[in-house]
């Protein structure tokens, strides 16, 4: 029986406001999109997005690989992570504390994206963490924070310091654990990442060769951070939405059925 069978999606639809199934048939999309570009981790990492005019989000089941969700699998939870709709699955509980942190205190964050690739891992493994190697970083640089690890992110104590870390930036390091975005929509927060990926594989991939690197010049650094932190900042945000519906054609190419 497939994933969409057992969960009646006709059924979830029918329960759901229509702004509601666009935002699960646009992140269940998002999922699939990280399988597709191989940056998913078993049934590990999350991302999550508000409900809109709520401050409920909708997370993966707990146990559905990335390639496999849809729209009506998503489970919808409230802050204090109880599920608002029947559901055969659980919450991953260090999504649970990692998403929960940043929606209780960013009301501007509509999605967040967390990933463990092994180019954001090893980047964040750097002590000096993200350098300004390249056109990408630019942009991650202009927002960009850093938390440090502290094991698995099963104690609720960790959030109050996630979210001070986060302040108000979009992008954040997780020191020896990986990679997250915080944007105001889904499009923007998959852009954001596939950004700050892009950053990371491009810094392992430069080092690996051995010479000396080039470090974009600190004035550039300085005159783009301002630029770009008022155009991520504005209603236009990331940028997400324009090669978005470009995404969702290559998505049904390659994996169609998240909307179900």
């Amino acid at each position: 029986m497939s994933v969409a069978q057992l969960l009646h999606p006709s059924e979830v639809k029918n329960q759901v406001s229509a702004a509601e199934w666009q935002t699960r048939i646009d992140l269940a999309a998002c999922y699939r999109l990280i399988a597709m570009y191989g940056w998913d981790d078993l049934i590990f990492t999350h991302i999550s997005a508000k409900v809109p005019g709520t401050d409920d989000f909708l997370i993966n089941p707990y146990g559905l690989m990335f390639h496999e969700i849809t729209a009506s699998s998503l489970v919808k939870v409230d802050l204090a992570g109880n599920k608002l709709m029947d559901s055969p699955y659980d919450l991953n509980p260090a999504g649970y504390t990692i998403h929960s942190a940043v929606h209780e205190v960013r009301h501007d964050v509509g999605c967040v994206l967390h990933i463990h690739t092994a180019a954001g891992i090893a980047v964040s493994a750097q002590k000096q963490g993200l350098l300004p190697l390249s056109q990408q970083s630019l942009f991650v640089l202009a927002s960009l924070a850093y938390h440090g690890y502290e094991g698995v992110a099963l104690n609720h104590d960790e959030k109050s310091r996630l979210q001070a870390d986060l302040g108000d930036k979009n992008f954040m390091i997780l020191p020896n654990h990986g990679l997250l975005t915080a944007f105001g929509s889904i499009a923007d927060a998959f852009l954001g990442m596939f950004t700050l990926q892009r950053a990371c594989e491009i810094q392992v991939m430069a080092q690996s060769g051995g010479a000396e690197l080039i470090h974009i010049p600190q004035q550039v650094l300085d005159g783009a951070r301002a630029m770009i932190a008022g155009v991520m900042r504005s209603p236009q945000g990331m940028g997400g939405a324009l090669p978005w519906p470009a995404l969702l054609r290559k998505l049904d190419l390659h994996n169609p059925g998240y909307a179900a």
